[in-house]
């Protein structure tokens, strides 16, 4: 990622209007290559909500769009033209990603899901050389090296509360008005989920018993006999709103002043992120239905996995040469 929003250090006074002004200019976008990486992105973002511990964030930092997605959504109405400009791609981009991962990469999880689950895990290890661009020059402290443990925990550990503190499946019938009032505060917490690289939002759903639920309820069928769903859905886009809206405001700021720190907890999440692909209640049943080994499904999910894992690789190595950074062989 580029060095465009680093800040100095001197001082650490609020920006002025002629620094905001210039960020929000970077938000423009200079072709129409841009405009389609940023579609991608929003694919990814729409992804991450239905397959388990692919992180929408973590690609945004592939993408060298990180930090400029954070700095539109909590400057939304600061600078909106600009920033509205910047998110519409992202915006259309992450409801195909999500209708796509409803319609056809959940029917594929049914058909192959280590193998496809090894193909997301591939991308995201051989993305995770852009993450470490962002710590070129920073020295790893005691401190910091306890935030990336941290990092790599605490996805793991949200996984291995979905499996073994699970509720069990909620219900979307006979709703008491408190749960009108919890769904947007479960949107908020999803939208978090998708601003932190290596939180997931479907780990996140899975341990509170809302997943299927949810997931089921996508149906003309149910919309036709349960209309009340749509003001659940109202509730969580509310809260999912309300949480892009606010907590990228507070985490751009903290990236703002704590670069490094936050780089750090970020890059352990990103690898702790890859862990729990092969470590939630969907995989683990998964496992539990695999009679023997299942060599051919296994060496299928390596191969992906490595295929993957080098196109990623790749497309980091071209955003280096984008931006004229020396590509390490």
């Amino acid at each position: 990622m580029s060095n465009d929003y680093k800040k100095e250090e001197a001082g650490g006074e609020p920006e002025g209007a002629a620094a905001a002004e210039g960020r929000a200019e970077e938000l423009r976008y200079q072709n129409k290559k841009q405009v389609v990486k940023s579609g991608v992105l929003g694919a990814f973002i729409g992804l991450a909500v239905i397959v388990p511990g692919v992180s929408g964030s973590a690609a945004a930092i592939l993408f060298g769009l990180y930090e400029k997605l954070l700095y539109a959504l909590g400057n939304l109405f600061r600078a909106f033209g600009r920033c509205f400009r910047f998110l519409l791609p992202i915006g259309v981009g992450g409801l195909l990603g999500l209708a796509a991962g409803f319609f056809w990469v959940r029917a594929l999880l049914n058909l192959m899901p280590f193998a496809l689950i090894s193909l997301f895990a591939g991308l995201m290890l051989g993305a995770f050389p852009a993450v470490g661009d962002e710590l070129k020059g920073e020295r790893l402290t005691p401190g910091r090296a306890a935030l990336f443990v941290l990092g790599l925990i605490l996805p793991v550990a949200l996984s291995a509360l979905s499996m073994f503190a699970d509720a069990g499946p909620a219900s979307l019938e006979d709703l008491q008005v408190w749960h009108y009032l919890l769904f947007p505060v479960l949107g908020y917490a999803v939208a978090v989920t998708q601003l932190v690289p290596g939180l997931s939002a479907t780990a996140l759903l899975m341990m509170v018993g809302w997943f299927s639920p949810l997931l089921d309820s996508v149906s003309l069928t149910y919309w036709q006999s349960h209309p009340q769903i749509f003001a659940v859905y109202a509730c969580l886009i509310a809260g999912f709103a309300a949480g892009l809206l606010t907590f990228s405001k507070g985490l751009s700021r903290l990236i703002e002043r704590r670069r490094a720190p936050v780089f750090y907890t970020v890059a352990g999440l990103s690898l702790g992120s890859v862990a729990t692909m092969f470590f939630n209640p969907e995989i683990m049943a998964v496992y539990q239905s695999w009679t023997g080994i299942p060599w051919a499904e296994l060496g299928c999910g390596l191969v992906l996995m490595i295929a993957g894992g080098v196109i990623s690789w790749l497309f980091v190595r071209f955003e280096r040469g984008a931006k004229g950074e020396t590509c390490p062989p």
